[in-house]
């Protein structure tokens, strides 16, 4: 359950959380055509707080909403301001971060005409996305009956709400049969990405992971790939496919909720020793110095409040 918190930005005003509304006949609630974003702030070693990638996160809504042809009435430096003045008037020192942009009420039919654009933040305390103990232990993952978007059928790289439908039912398919976390293929069967979350593989030493062909182009992935660059990991940006997964020594998810996500099982495959193998955790170390403000050549990253 989501905590409850002061205030949220709607249509660039801070209002009480219980005013933040909108009317039944919103045009994005019956047709899902909306975007939005997930920006993760981080209390840092020092007690100060930043935002990890808040530029790239902004840029991603702002092509997300040109993929969808909605034009977003406010600039990206004052949608980037709100995301931090939101976090400190609801006094977060750490947090998740949702904005998101729709459109309103007006005429109703598929073709949404001249509705307004409404924007809005909202922020709320989140721990382990996929659960206690996730980080430290990995999970369990489902190949999904259900297939992963064509990019001619939705547009995969755009976070666009109605894309969600599809991890919806992936997700409630495979925690009703147990599992943590549900994996889909692409269209000719190959890995593609979780319900949200991209996916990384190792083998004899090479970190692999799908390429940006269909999937959501992560910002933690991206940064998975800078880190493990930096540090002199090869690194094959290609597709594979489910049997190839079984048999890799290590395996893991990223993206801004799940972070850096050990997967200990596929398909009831154990990976590796059934935990979180020895570049799993180096990347996920170095991730988390980032992100907590220790690592001084990503100072980049952090916007701090």
């Amino acid at each position: 359950m989501v905590q409850k918190v002061s205030k949220i930005w709607m249509d660039g005003k801070l209002i009480p959380w219980e005013e933040a509304n909108v009317h039944i006949l919103t045009h994005s609630l019956h047709y899902g055509l909306a975007v939005f974003e997930g920006i993760r702030c981080y209390l840092c070693y020092d007690g100060k707080s930043a935002v990890f990638r808040l530029k790239e996160h902004v840029d991603r809504l702002f092509d997300s909403a040109q993929i969808g042809d909605i034009k977003i009435p406010y600039p990206k430096k004052e949608i980037s301001e709100a995301c931090k003045e939101t976090l400190r008037v609801n006094q977060l020192k750490e947090g998740y971060i949702r904005p998101i942009a729709f459109i309103g009420e007006g005429v109703m039919g598929v073709y949404p005409g001249d509705n307004p654009i409404q924007v809005s933040i909202i922020t709320w305390s989140w721990g382990a996305y996929l659960g206690e103990g996730a980080l430290e232990k990995g999970i369990r993952v489902k190949v999904s009956s259900y297939t992963r978007h064509h990019v001619n059928v939705m547009m995969t790289k755009a976070k666009i709400c109605g894309n969600y439908v599809n991890s919806v039912l992936a997700k409630r398919e495979v925690m009703k049969m147990g599992y943590d976390e549900a994996l889909m293929l692409d269209t000719e069967g190959y890995v593609s990405e979780a319900s949200g979350e991209n996916i990384f593989m190792v083998k004899n030493g090479v970190l692999k992971t799908t390429p940006l062909t269909s999937i959501l182009p992560g910002i933690t992935r991206d940064s998975v790939i800078q880190i493990a660059k930096a540090k002199k990991i090869t690194l094959l940006e290609e597709r594979f496919t489910r049997d190839e997964l079984y048999t890799a020594q290590e395996a893991f998810f990223t993206g801004t909720a799940a972070e850096l996500t050990p997967i200990r099982e596929v398909d009831d495959r154990i990976i590796g020793g059934g935990k979180p193998g020895p570049m799993t955790k180096e990347l996920q170390a170095a991730f988390f110095d980032i992100v907590k403000g220790k690592n001084p050549e990503y100072r980049e990253w952090l916007d701090y409040l």
